[in-house]
């Protein structure tokens, strides 16, 4: 009996990619995100209406904020959700209808989390940012860290989706607790948080003062995006190897 021919990395990633943007597209869960993107230009209007709000103050909002809080959440909904979503109920067996490499299918759902994921977030802190008027310094560095940002989370939390369950709550463990505090205790546990990278383009792009931002701007990219490539490579291993319902 002859094999089936397998399906080409382009229409595996097209395929998966288009499936994945229809199953996140909900629009409770986009008016609730973009309703916390907005939280950004909020804090960084109050920055902006003070007296005495200097470059220091106005990117920790950016950094504290947006790169801390609202970039990761909205990430780890859609990157989490991206495949984790499909297993739990129970329709990602669809992309297993013809042979198809695992591979596509995650950098599909990555790219699916990253459309959407992108327009709910950087327009409001780019935005944050330039309210608080420090100047278009602070503009282009953050956006910069938050492109970084973005697809270093959702390739991480699609990885999270593939290997755990429970993916929101272990996400936000890692954004909240890892990232939030344990990441302060030391110089070698804030290597393993995102967060010390977006902070340290941050700080070295503007010349802010801001904890944990003592890295280049180099290695604030390049770090980030070689634990992207890990993070997707994983996951596509860790696909291969599931059974799915």
């Amino acid at each position: 009996m002859s094999r089936s021919p397998s399906v080409a990395p382009r229409v595996a990633l097209a395929l998966a990619y288009r499936v994945v943007v229809r199953q996140l597209m909900s629009p409770g869960r986009i008016t609730a995100l973009v309703l916390l993107s907005l939280t950004v230009c909020i804090a960084g209007f109050a920055v902006g209406a003070s007296d005495t709000a200097d470059i220091d103050d106005a990117a920790q909002v950016i950094s504290g904020l947006g790169l801390a809080v609202v970039l990761p959440v909205v990430a780890l909904v859609f990157g989490g959700g991206a495949l984790g979503d499909l297993r739990d109920d129970k329709t990602l067996v669809y992309l297993w209808l013809r042979p198809m490499q695992r591979l596509p299918i995650v950098v599909g759902a990555t790219l699916a989390a990253l459309t959407l994921a992108a327009p709910i977030t950087l327009p409001p802190v780019l935005a944050g940012a330039a309210l608080t008027g420090a100047g278009n310094g602070l503009v282009g560095a953050t956006l910069l860290a938050s492109a970084v940002a973005l697809v270093a989370y959702c390739a991480i939390f699609t990885l999270l989706g593939v290997v755990l369950r429970r993916f929101i709550v272990w996400g936000l463990a890692y954004i909240l607790i890892w990232e939030g505090f344990v990441s302060l205790g030391g110089a070698g546990v804030a290597q393993f948080a995102i967060r010390k990278y977006t902070r340290s383009i941050l700080a070295d792009q503007t010349g802010a003062d801001l904890q944990l931002g003592d890295f280049s701007t180099a290695t604030g990219v390049v770090v980030p995006l070689v634990a992207t490539v890990l993070a997707v490579a994983i996951a596509s291993w860790r696909l291969a190897r599931q059974d799915i319902d």
